[in-house]
């Protein structure tokens, strides 16, 4: 008789623990209410970084053309009238879209040119950039358009988003 009451306590035993050997339905939804919400923050900072990353490259290529389009001002003593002329003009940014580039040896070419908040030309010898994100640009820096944008200002001194120009 004892012996049958420690099988009967055993078995009662491996039935609760086979009960709960898993999870329940609350724990579940829990532990993918907290993956749901890494995965978010982790998703928001890789988006982050990558539009950093294509910042940095749009900089970094604005920086090679214009040396490049000062080694050709100093052979020809005019800048080309396009970036075709200097073999860049597949050249695209790191959002796909091609380079602005506008040449200002020619007066009239200064209405087009880039400006600053007082409207002025932010260069005064060549406009490069490219339109960001967005894909949208407009003549005025403090456009909403071209906040975005990689601009190349003041002669080459600085290069960066115009938003920070």
């Amino acid at each position: 008789m004892i012996q049958h009451s420690i099988t009967g306590a055993g078995h009662w035993f491996d039935k609760r623990c086979r009960a709960h050997a898993g999870f329940t339905l609350v724990e579940l939804v829990v532990a993918l209410g907290v993956v749901a919400v890494l995965v978010a923050i982790a998703g928001s900072s890789y988006q982050h970084y990558r539009n950093r990353v294509r910042i940095d490259q749009a900089q970094r290529d604005i920086a090679v053309v214009s040396a490049t389009l000062a080694n050709y001002y100093q052979d020809a003593h005019a800048y080309p009238a396009s970036l075709a002329d200097v073999g860049l003009g597949n050249l695209r940014d790191p959002w796909g879209r091609p380079y602005g580039y506008l040449s200002l040896d020619n007066p009239r070419a200064l209405g087009a040119a880039r400006k600053d908040h007082a409207l002025v030309p932010i260069n005064t010898d060549f406009d490069l950039y490219s339109m960001g994100p967005d894909g949208q640009t407009s003549l005025a820096l403090t456009a909403r358009q071209s906040r975005d944008d990689i601009v190349r200002a003041n002669n080459g001194a600085f290069i960066g988003p115009a938003s920070e120009y």
